[in-house]
This record gives structure tokens, C-alpha cells and sequence, in this order.
């Protein structure tokens, strides 16, 4: 019997969308697309309005967009690299070295990292491949050439660093380092534990974590203990002794070690569960075997790190200094009968597919995957992108149907559970965990767990969940494009996913913009990255959605059938979002905020330009106030402003978790629909059309309101205005170099 799960911290915890004021902005002319350089020559040149997109590689036609202030806050895709290999995880984490303009992007499905050039981010363009094999290690093993690589990092000065599995997976694996600004030579190796799957640098880069998940071999002979490894870099770019590395192990949340574990932590499918336990190879740390690192992430001081446990359903928290892990947290779960999801495939006419978010008596586990973590007034906050992957292995699967309970020896749902619900339109389909639920007595389960949350989390230090944004992303997809709502990334088809995990929410990266802290964070399965201002934690609002991809095009169908998979995957654009990195104004090219982004599925790396414009400077001086100032001791003598009604996913009106902000006017004339779609599905929206780029100022760009603008088009012309962009890319294109 599996024990009882403590409550949810999210049934406590019902954090809303907080609509922001407007602050005054300053519009840049090439709206809300945030084009630079020579995108922006090509929209100067067919004159203000146009909508035509970049042309470029890995960028389609129109990609589907949605912004709750298209005035406030631009993302488009500008360009891309393109392998067109489909479906092999040719593109997955990214990380940039600023000092080259260099990206630096894992293909596993060729065990190496490629280095792409972004010095222009329109037409990215490979310059060769970093060596992760045959390198030998400072313990004086070889990394095989079998190898794979899973993570790489990068510190500012260019010590980089690869993180490679063995082969067998099982085996411990390395730590490459390498020059990033060099020619793709490796510098060394260390070892670290068995399957380092994630590799980041400390905040002041003197240490290097890895999460070293230990997954098991697909039968069960082997279960490698899961570890973190905590490695002292030198200043240089050179690589460390052996004696660098420590391991943090979880041998104290055993049994009979000093901290036992919290029993709401999911501690199964091991070895014992497999059948795989002898005598000659007996069980001796069933909780080390079984909890399996997935991502880290340190403090602002680089004091603590948090490690994201995903098939445990928990959070390791440690000391970096002593390399210990001081605990590990459950996250709990979302509770489907207050929060909706939509958990069927076939809930529709006829039992074909339909878009049906409502409520349910399931509990799902957050399981997040990719974790980062940022500062709040000396306060660190985890964002999570819960995911939500199982244990599902050969030798042993907690992965069943509702419908197939009470077969093949599965105890069957107890009679708590109306039945009525067990339909395939209902929760017949739905994949849940036969790990957990069952009874006192384990002959039914009286409780149905699913896996992940659909949606991404903010926790305190601790671990406690201070915002969940709930059935936001599946509210989100219904709207901006119902007829491929929870599509799978490999083909296109409405509803495919709904009966699993949804839009699949799985990496995430933080940036600072113009003074706000920004959360982007990609669905794995539909596609596109959805972006929240978490500047208070308490209170993230949605921003934006952008998803590069065609939805018309079915990849997986086309080349089945077959066609040239290059040409489809050009059509289809990104496929399956996987790793993403956020590139500060100050490291960026192009001198604006950039999003990088990995697309294991479709294999393309895509580079999407972000623009939020600063406030207006004042032209003339301020005159001299009429009236003294406000102590601001003293009360207002003014009624304080109303507060705003509730919207559907305030915790006062009883709704759900941040709501999706209601269908806008559209912008830049458009009409009735999120993002300035006509239809209000977003699909055939431009980014050139949604309006509100804009500049820092601090470059020499042109940057006019919109009345200017108007003026500026009238009298003088669409030839001006393409020689006015012509002088900024190249301004741009000068600082850029001389940095």
C-alpha cells in the first residue's frame, strides 16, 4: 500500500493573474515583432503596416501569437538552423557564449554539440562540432565513442562544459570542458555518476553542478544510484583535477540513515518492484536507486541549489559548500476538481476529439522537469515546468488506462468513483500512476493520480508553492488555436495529447527585462513558448504566447507518406521545444533581449527576437508644480482607485488558477482577438501586425509614436523610412562588433 498523500500546498494556495498598469511606451516602427537589422530593412521597404514576416530559415509564414499587451511586450521568431533530421532529438539544450556570439546546441541524435554562429540571428550558420568523445579523463578512463551528450553550459570567459552519459547508461559518465571560443577541442574531462543529464555553472562560475539521474537499464539489471555532483572549476579556462569533484548522495534518506525520507515522496518502481532484487546483487539503498536528479538550479549566492526530482514528485534542496542534500521536499498535487483539464481524446461527437476542459475527480502530480530560479528582495523562487514523466520501462511500468483497471491483474476502481465517469469521453482514456491510489485494503484504487500539472509553478525556498498557473496553458491553446488544442509535436491532430499530459510544459528560462523578471516556458507536445511576468511571485500574469509552427503541416504523416523530411520540417517549423536560454540586451547581437530555443523533434534551433519598450523619455523639462508634494505620510485626501473586478481565476469569485486574459481589440487596427487575429484563433496573425516594439534608446534607433510615425509615412515616404532601418542595422550591426 502506497501511503496516504499529504494535502496539496496548491489547495491552499490560489494565486491570480494581477493585471499590471500601463505604463507609458514608446513604439518602435517595426511593431510588435521586434525585427532588427534585416528584417526591419525588409519591412521599412514595403512601407509602414505591411505584414510581411522575416524571411528565414526555420521561421513560418505566420506564427501563431497571442499577447496581453502587444503595446508592452513583442516576441517573434527571426531565424533559425535547420539539420532536418525528424524526430531523433538533433536539437535539445542550448546555451550561449556572448563573447563570440556563439550557440552552443546539443544534438543527440549525433552524441555531439554543434556551434552555431548568431553573430547575425537571422541565418544562423554552423561552425563546427565540439569534441565529447575519446577524450581522456582525469581519472584516466576514456569517454567511448558511443557516448552521448545530454546538457552543456557555458561560463562568460568561455570555460564551457558538456555533460556525457555513458554506454552503457548505467556506467558513471563525464564532464567535458572546453574552450568556447576556441575550435571545438576538448580540454579534458572529469568523471561524475551515471547519467549526468544537466550541467550548469554557479552564478560567479567557480563551481559546476550536475544532476546525474541514474536512470535504470530498460530491464532492470542495473538501477544506478541518482546524485548530484558539485565540481570547483578553476578561474581559467582549464579543466579541474579529479579531486575537483564531490558527490551529494541521498545515502541519509535511507531507512537507516539520519533524515528519513517524507513518505509523501514517491519512492517506487525500483529494482524490488522490477523483480530484479538477488542475493548476489541485493538492494541495499532502495531510496538512492530509486530518486533519479532531472535539473538544477543555485541561488543568486551560489550558496544552495534545487534539484528537481520528476518521477519522485519532489525537490531536493542542497548545501553547496558541504555537498549534502539537506532535504527532499514533496510538491504535491493539483487538485482536477477544482482545477480543469481536459482528459480525454475521444470526448467528442461520435467519440471523435473534442476541446472539453472541466472538472474531475483526479489528482494530478506536478513532476516538473526543468527548474530555474530567481531573487525577490533577498528571497529565491523556483520556477517549475511541470511535465509530469513516468516510470515506464520494460521490466516494470506504472503507466495504465482508467478503463484497463481490473485487467491483467490491476485492481479494478472502487465503487467511491461514480462509474458513469469511466467512459472513453470521460476518464476512461486518461493515463494514470497504478503506483498510487489504492486502498487501505490495496483491492481497488480510490483515488486516480495522473501525471504532471499542465501548467508551471512558483515555489518558495522551502519548496512550498506560492503561484500555480493551473488550467491556464489548456485555456490558452483552446483559444488561440482550437482545431490543434493538446496536438502531439511528431503530427498535427486536435485533442491527441489530452489524454496524457496535455501541452507538456518542459523547459523553462528566466530573463530580466527593462526592470521585470520574465518566465518563458515551452510546451513540448503543441509547441510555442508561453511567457509570464513573475516579477511577484505571488502574482505572475500571462504576457505572451508565440509558437513558430505550422500547424497546417502533419510532419509525421507527410514523411510516412513520403516526402522529403527537410521540406516538411521547413513547412511544419518547430517541433517539440525542449531547451531554452534567455539572452540578456547587454549579450545579445543585436543589442534587444533574445530567446533561444532547441526543438528536439523537429531538429531546429530558433532564435525569437523580444522587444519591451522603455518609457518615454520627457522632451522638454518638467515645469515647476503648482502645488506643494505629497508627504507621503499623510493620508490621500483622493478616493484610493477602485479595485479591478474579479476575473475568472480570481481566488474571491472562486475560479481556477491565472486566468487567460480575455480576447483584446486586437492591435494595430486588428479586430476581436487575443493576439489581432480575426477569428480570435491567433493562427493568421503577423507578429509584424501586433505593434508595440520598441527601443532602449541607447543605440541610435528610430523610434517614433505613433502619431510621428504617420507623419513621418506621409511626407516623406516608404523610401526614407527603408533608408532610416538601412542606417540602424548598420549601427547595430557596429556596436555589435565592437563589443
Amino acid at each position: 500500500m502506497r501511503p496516504a498523500r499529504r494535502p496539496s500546498p496548491l489547495d491552499a494556495t490560489r494565486a491570480s493573474s494581477a493585471p499590471r498598469s500601463p505604463r507609458t511606451r514608446r513604439t518602435a516602427l517595426a511593431g510588435a515583432a521586434g525585427l532588427t537589422g534585416l528584417g526591419l530593412v525588409a519591412l521599412a521597404a514595403v512601407g509602414p503596416g505591411a505584414t510581411t514576416a522575416p524571411a528565414s530559415a526555420a521561421v513560418v509564414a505566420a506564427p501563431i501569437s497571442s499577447f496581453a499587451d502587444a503595446d508592452a511586450f513583442s516576441m517573434a521568431p527571426v531565424g533559425g538552423y535547420e539539420t532536418g533530421v525528424f524526430d531523433e532529438s538533433a536539437a535539445e539544450i542550448v546555451a550561449h557564449y556572448a563573447a563570440g556570439q556563439r550557440l552552443l546546441v546539443v544534438n543527440a541524435a549525433a552524441a555531439r554539440v554543434e556551434v552555431l554562429d548568431v553573430a547575425d540571428p537571422t541565418t544562423p550558420t554552423k561552425l563546427f562540432d565540439l569534441q565529447t568523445t575519446g577524450v581522456l579523463a582525469a581519472d584516466g578512463s576514456v569517454v567511448p565513442a558511443d557516448a552521448v551528450a545530454n546538457s552543456v553550459a557555458v561560463r562568460a570567459d568561455g570555460l564551457g562544459v558538456v555533460a556525457v552519459e555513458s554506454s552503457p547508461k548505467t556506467d558513471a559518465g563525464w564532464i567535458v570542458f572546453f574552450d568556447a571560443a576556441g575550435d571545438g577541442d576538448a580540454l579534458g574531462a572529469v568523471r561524475v555518476g551515471a547519467l549526468p543529464d544537466m550541467v550548469a555553472f554557479s552564478p560567479d562560475g567557480t563551481r559546476v553542478i550536475v544532476a546525474n539521474e541514474g536512470e535504470p537499464a530498460d530491464d532492470y539489471s542495473a538501477d544506478p544510484e541518482g546524485a548530484v555532483s558539485l565540481i570547483d572549476v578553476p578561474a581559467t579556462v582549464a579543466v579541474p583535477a579529479q579531486t575537483a569533484v564531490r558527490t551529494a548522495d541521498f545515502h541519509a534518506f535511507e531507512a537507516d540513515g539520519a533524515t528519513p525520507v517524507d513518505p509523501a515522496v514517491r519512492i517506487f518502481g525500483g529494482r524490488d518492484d522490477a523483480g530484479t532484487v538477488t542475493a548476489a546483487d541485493p538492494l541495499v539503498r532502495p531510496v538512492s536507486e530509486n530518486l533519479e536528479p532531472e535539473y538544477a538550479t543555485f541561488s543568486a549566492d551560489g550558496a544552495t541549489a534545487w534539484v528537481s526530482l520528476q518521477e519522485a514528485n519532489a525537490l531536493a534542496l542542497v548545501d553547496v559548500a558541504s555537498a549534502t542534500i539537506t532535504d527532499v521536499v514533496p510538491l504535491g498535487t493539483v487538485d482536477r476538481s477544482v482545477v480543469p483539464f481536459d482528459p480525454s481524446d475521444r470526448d467528442g461527437v461520435d467519440g471523435g476529439p473534442a476541446v472539453a476542459i472541466g472538472t474531475w475527480p483526479v489528482q494530478g502530480y506536478l513532476m516538473p522537469d526543468t527548474i530555474d530560479s530567481y531573487e525577490v528582495d533577498g528571497e529565491t523562487y523556483i520556477v517549475t515546468a511541470n511535465e509530469g514523466d513516468s516510470r515506464d520501462w520494460s521490466a516494470y511500468s506504472e503507466v495504465a488506462r482508467v478503463k484497463d483497471l481490473g485487467d491483467d491483474g490491476l485492481a479494478p476502481v472502487c465503487d467511491s468513483i461514480d462509474p458513469s465517469l469511466l467512459t472513453d469521453a470521460g476518464l476512461g482514456r486518461l493515463n494514470i500512476t497504478t503506483a498510487d491510489g489504492l486502498s487501505a485494503d490495496e483491492s481497488c484504487y480510490e483515488t486516480l493520480y495522473t501525471f504532471g500539472g499542465r501548467s508551471f509553478s512558483i515555489l518558495d525556498a522551502g519548496g512550498a508553492s506560492v503561484f500555480d498557473s493551473g488550467d491556464a496553458f489548456e485555456q490558452l491553446l483552446a483559444e488561440v488555436a482550437p482545431e490543434s488544442f493538446n496536438s502531439n509535436h511528431s503530427s498535427t491532430g486536435v485533442d491527441g495529447r489530452s489524454d496524457d499530459k496535455g501541452p507538456e510544459p518542459e523547459g523553462v528560462a528566466l530573463g530580466e527585462i527593462d526592470g521585470r523578471t520574465y518566465a518563458f516556458i515551452g510546451f513540448e507536445r503543441v509547441g510555442g513558448i508561453a511567457v509570464y511576468d513573475v516579477t511577484e511571485p505571488t502574482r505572475a500574469s500571462f504576457t505572451a504566447y508565440v509558437n513558430n509552427r505550422d500547424l497546417a503541416v502533419s510532419a509525421e504523416d507527410e514523411i510516412d507518406a513520403g516526402a522529403d523530411p527537410a521540406d516538411v520540417l521547413t513547412r511544419a517549423g518547430d517541433l517539440g521545444p525542449e531547451g531554452l536560454a534567455f539572452i540578456s540586451a547587454d549579450d545579445s547581437p543585436t543589442g534587444e533581449p533574445m530567446l533561444a530555443v532547441g526543438n528536439e523533434v523537429s531538429g531546429s534551433t530558433t532564435m525569437y527576437a523580444i522587444s519591451v519598450p522603455t518609457a518615454a523619455e520627457p522632451t522638454t523639462p518638467p515645469a515647476e508644480p503648482t502645488t506643494p508634494p505629497v508627504d507621503p505620510t499623510t493620508p490621500p485626501t483622493t478616493e484610493p482607485t477602485a479595485t479591478p473586478t474579479a476575473q475568472p481565476g480570481d481566488p474571491d469569485d472562486g475560479g481556477t488558477i491565472a486566468p487567460v486574459p480575455a480576447p483584446t481589440d486586437g492591435a494595430d487596427g486588428s479586430a476581436d482577438g487575443i493576439g489581432g487575429s480575426d477569428s480570435g484563433s491567433g493562427q493568421d496573425s503577423d507578429p509584424a501586425d501586433a505593434g508595440g516594439a520598441g527601443d532602449d534608446g541607447d543605440d541610435g534607433a528610430l523610434a517614433f509614436t505613433g502619431s510621428d510615425a504617420a507623419g513621418l509615412a506621409a511626407g516623406v515616404g516608404a523610401a526614407l523610412l527603408a533608408l532610416g532601418a538601412g542606417l540602424l542595422m548598420l549601427a547595430r550591426r557596429h556596436r555589435a562588433s565592437s563589443k
